[in-house]
């Protein structure tokens, strides 16, 4: 089985998990890839979601083996057989233990935003991880989350080693996978897109999601916009309190669901910005590749989305483009009466804007990877043409997709400023 990405892995494990939502579980994922799967199972379970943060504990001078793991609120999971066999002294756990406790509580602090831990006593708890390998750390969260109280321990993911997923049966009360393929040997060839998960997009999901009280911190729901009689799929989230909204425009070949656009999207959304990431197209037009680069479509669509967004949320609107979605988001932005506020493009065809790129007057940044060559050429090109607010970042070492570990990162916090800048502090 292959999943296209985390969050389609997410929505077919859900399925597979239905049967549990009467028994009114908690849903707790792996940091950082278990997380976008684990949101899909709440959603569906209509469950609270939570992060499992565990810590191993690694024998000195050889750590990767573990004689325990550590968990939240004094959860401590230690293998007598291993500390007497690898000779580990008192005093050498007890500085290992300390240690990883100081690593758990910043992490837990920094995806929670602060907020306290879901209570397991008692309760159904789904672990959720995107797959599991060695199984080495789905073993010690299922071991930390019994001793945190859980009733009913489920681990689920959308494949794994067909043997480890024999073996951790014993760790809990029911595994469910929804495949165990014999050539196993790595969780990411399952997958189209294994992009990394960011922090900001693992801080994000735990927003949206429902939390143990009922409260949603941030509202996400999915829209149809409409546009010249087409319905336009979209997922819309807006913090409290959001004081402006970003539409994300995918570039040839991508969606709404492209986890680099949803990674970005989770950096705006922690800063306090909404966003809606959207299809230009619906499905049966794109299987017309003529229509993936009909930017005059694209745009006007976009344009057309911007002014629902504006009439639903009363909020500075902005406009994020990748690829070819650059060019539609620059020539929507030039449309007379507009209303954007700012642009951002990332590895980007401003080019294809042609000579809308003199008209457009929201403040623009483009940003493009160090290492994708072709594209720097035609920033700097389509830069010299426009006479708005402009500046060109380039990420060191990053190719077209921006797929290195980091530069994601950074392309989230060079809109996240902008944004900021151009929507929220000039508005005020």
């Amino acid at each position: 089985m292959l999943f296209t990405d985390r969050t389609d892995a997410g929505r077919q494990l859900a399925g597979a998990l239905r049967h549990l939502g009467r028994r009114d579980p908690v849903v707790l994922g792996l940091p950082r890839g278990g997380v976008p799967v684990a949101y899909e199972v709440a959603r569906e379970l209509r469950a609270p979601l939570d992060v499992a943060v565990v810590r191993k504990l690694g024998v000195p001078h050889h750590p990767e083996l573990g004689f325990g793991a550590i968990g939240e609120g004094g959860a401590r999971v230690i293998s007598d057989d291993i500390v007497r066999h690898a000779g580990v002294r008192e005093k050498d756990l007890a500085a290992v233990e300390r240690a990883e406790e100081a690593e758990l509580a910043r992490r837990a602090h920094a995806y929670r935003e602060g907020r306290p831990r879901l209570p397991l006593t008692g309760r159904t708890v789904i672990v959720v991880d995107d797959g599991i390998a060695t199984g080495a750390t789905a073993r010690a969260a299922c071991q930390v989350v019994r001793a945190q109280g859980a009733g009913y321990v489920v681990l689920a993911v959308p494949v794994a080693s067909p043997d480890v997923a024999v073996r951790l049966r014993e760790d809990v009360d029911e595994v469910v996978c929804l495949s165990t393929p014999g050539l196993f040997s790595a969780v990411g060839e399952w997958y189209r897109d294994f992009s990394q998960t960011s922090d900001e997009e693992v801080v994000s999901l735990l927003a949206r999601a429902p939390s143990g009280d009922g409260s949603t911190p941030a509202v996400a729901e999915e829209v149809e916009v409409v546009s010249g009689g087409a319905g336009l799929a979209g997922d819309l989230v807006l913090p409290r309190g959001a004081r402006a909204v970003v539409v994300f425009a995918h570039g040839s070949g991508s969606s709404r669901h492209s986890p680099r656009n949803r990674s970005v999207a989770a950096g705006l959304n922690g800063a306090g910005l909404g966003t809606l990431l959207l299809d230009l197209l619906t499905p049966g037009e794109e299987d017309d590749r003529a229509n993936v680069f009909d930017i005059g479509l694209l745009a006007g669509r976009l344009a057309d989305a911007t002014r629902w967004l504006e009439r639903r949320v009363s909020l500075p609107a902005g406009l994020f483009g990748a690829s070819t979605g650059a060019a539609a988001a620059l020539r929507a932005a030039a449309a007379p009466g507009s209303g954007v506020g700012a642009v951002v493009s990332r590895g980007g065809r401003p080019d294809l804007a042609g000579a809308d790129l003199s008209r457009v007057r929201a403040p623009t940044l483009l940003i493009v990877g160090g290492a994708d060559n072709t594209v720097i050429d035609l920033n700097r090109q389509a830069q010299s043409a426009l006479s708005c607010e402009n500046r060109l970042e380039v990420v060191p070492g990053a190719t077209h997709l921006f797929e290195e570990p980091g530069a994601l990162d950074q392309v989230a916090g060079l809109a996240t400023e902008w944004f900021t800048e151009h929507l929220v502090r000039r508005s005020a």
